[in-house]
């Protein structure tokens, strides 16, 4: 048995140790969805774990009172492993952060067992508002990420995925509110500016717009608000919209040619159009070579096996894209076998807790706590990691 081998039966069985309270946690989380920035009864639990697994844990921080940092060990490379908690409006986990959350958790378990034995500092960050916020995004900006060597995350499928060739998409999301003027709709229809008229030329503007976009762009929303009654014309009218691109840059010049169809549909019905921005820009994800091929020795060893995704495929988005700019990350998925429903749909959320997911979530900790071992036992690689982090700047940028 190789000194490595060794220390991934070391973190393994630390896993091992702690695997009823890891699905006990997952369990808790799931039963209790809590969406973006409200997430108080998942961090607590989240908290009060690793405090028992002896981490020192710093609650509330960056200023976001669902945020959390706990860290063991010492040593001048820092493994940073994200932990995401937060569940959609109306379908609870359909994303199964409950999982992302417990396996985060035991991988920082798993390798603080070793984190002495390799001179290594380990560092679980609790991020909030991942599927809306970006609690990653204000966390890297406020100087949680400033410390952290590299970063590791996990997420849920039907099927293992590392994404080797091919990044997640940009993202932005805006809110659009159309103010106009009401008047009865019978009587005096010609005094009022028609906001609802105003959300239907957008929608049709944006519809029209689809056929000159990119395979991998897309363009969602949805009509929050246009009025009440059918006797009055609505004088508001709320969109929430999302576009997505392969990059940033792109995702910049498509963002602007649709607030140029909101623009121009104010502009058509005399209404106003008031524009905001809901959360930070999300980035494409760039997943680290070195560490993803580790990951993926590891993940064959396990008895599964990587997916292939097509070149150009069109992914979800996710704020460790930012994170990935900045630090060099993973974010492979992991496969719940057997499951026959993907991401944001109810029948997802259902298949959280079965036994395929609990054995997905153990392999998930064990597969990032190797990844970690494999990095703080190579010398060469981690020289490599632990120098360009020196030439990293607090808040995430880089000297040139």
């Amino acid at each position: 048995m190789t000194s490595d081998d060794f220390l991934h039966e070391l973190t393994d069985r630390a896993v091992d140790r702690w695997s009823a309270r890891l699905l006990a946690l997952s369990r808790a989380v799931h039963a209790e969805p809590e969406t973006a920035f409200a997430e108080h009864r998942a961090v607590a639990r989240v908290a009060e774990l690793l405090e028992e697994a002896g981490f020192h844990v710093r609650r509330g921080v960056c200023d976001l009172p669902t945020a959390l940092t706990a860290t063991v060990g010492e040593g001048d490379l820092t493994v940073g492993i994200c932990a995401e908690y937060d569940a959609l409006p109306g379908v609870g986990h359909a994303c199964g952060h409950n999982l992302i959350a417990a396996a985060g958790v035991g991988a920082a378990i798993g390798l603080a067992a070793v984190a002495d034995r390799l001179g290594l500092r380990v560092k679980l960050l609790g991020t909030p508002a991942e599927e809306h916020g970006g609690g990653k995004v204000l966390m890297l900006e406020r100087g949680a990420f400033d410390d952290v060597t590299v970063a590791m995350m996990v997420h849920p499928g039907p099927g293992d995925l590392t994404f080797g060739g091919d990044r997640t998409t940009a993202a932005a999301r805006f809110e659009v509110v159309f103010r106009g003027r009401t008047a009865h709709s019978a009587k005096s229809p010609h005094e009022a500016l028609n906001a609802g008229d105003a959300a239907v030329v957008a929608q049709v503007a944006v519809g029209l717009l689809r056929q000159q976009i990119t395979s991998a762009s897309r363009i969602s929303g949805f009509v929050r608000e246009a009025g009440q009654r059918t006797n009055m014309i609505p004088e508001r009218a709320v969109l929430e919209y999302e576009v997505r691109a392969a990059g940033a840059e792109e995702l910049g010049r498509l963002t602007e040619r649709v607030l140029d169809c909101f623009r121009g549909a104010a502009m058509a019905t005399g209404t106003a159009a008031d524009i905001r921005r809901t959360q930070p820009d999300y980035l494409d994800l760039r997943q680290d070579p070195w560490l993803l091929g580790m990951y993926e020795r590891h993940l064959k060893e396990f008895g599964r096996a990587a997916e292939p995704v097509p070149p150009g495929s069109v992914s979800a988005s996710t704020d460790m894209g930012n994170v990935s700019h900045v630090v060099p990350s993973i974010h492979p998925h992991i496969g719940v076998l057997g499951c026959r429903a993907t991401p944001h749909h109810a029948e997802f959320a259902d298949e959280m807790t079965t036994p395929a997911a609990d054995t997905a979530l153990l392999d998930a900790a064990r597969l990032l706590a190797r990844t970690g071992v494999d990095l703080a036992g190579n010398a060469e690689r981690r020289e490599h990691y632990v120098r360009a982090h020196r030439w990293r700047l607090p808040g995430g940028g880089v000297v040139g």
